[in-house]
């Protein structure tokens, strides 16, 4: 009989999720990892199986607490342009705020892993996919309230927002705060 997991598997999860977000996938050995968790490697491995499927999970995570946050902030602001700036905003100051710039581990992870890694291009892809959704709910309903224009394609706009999103994330790595909010209220010049 083993002896019980004497750690929070949502608190290694939550530490594993910081260490791969600053130095990328590549980079993280596991004796990086477990020191930063504060487990030894056996009882890292024996819970989540290896770096990648810890790595997975850590994707996972950051998933659900980005799909959280996108729908949160995107409730708020009243029209849908005041949202999305609102939101495209947070997402610049967060990645200015931290004593690294590390951007976005979806973004970091599609650059480094998917081009050579089919299960991390698609799990990228799922992330972008829910994102898109969102926004393109947020702009249906902003449509529907009259502060859309009626014929914007919600879908398209979307997706283009998607990829301001991705490449505020890559430039606030050089840039600072008033060239990407002027990078946010051109791309809101559509709406």
């Amino acid at each position: 009989m083993g002896r019980p997991r004497e750690f929070d598997t949502d608190a290694v999860l939550a530490k594993a999720l910081d260490v791969f977000w600053e130095n990328g996938y590549g980079a993280t050995s596991p004796a990086r990892l477990a020191e930063a968790i504060g487990l030894g490697k056996g009882s890292l491995y024996h819970c989540f199986g290896s770096k990648r499927q810890l790595f997975d999970r850590v994707l996972d995570l950051y998933d659900a607490q980005g799909e959280e946050l996108t729908k949160e902030l995107l409730a708020k602001h009243g029209t849908a342009k005041g949202a999305l700036r609102g939101y495209l905003r947070f997402l610049v100051e967060s990645d200015l705020a931290g004593p690294v710039r590390r951007g976005c581990l979806a973004v970091n992870t599609a650059n480094e892993l998917a081009p050579h890694d089919e299960a991390a291009r698609r799990k990228v892809k799922r992330m972008q996919d829910k994102t898109i959704a969102v926004i393109a709910e947020r702009l249906a309903e902003g449509r529907a309230a009259g502060d859309v224009p009626a014929g914007l394609d919600v879908e398209a706009y979307a997706e283009y927002v998607m990829t301001v999103v991705g490449g505020l994330r890559v430039m606030a790595r050089t840039s600072g705060k008033a060239v990407l909010f002027r990078v946010v209220d051109t791309s809101l010049h559509g709406i």
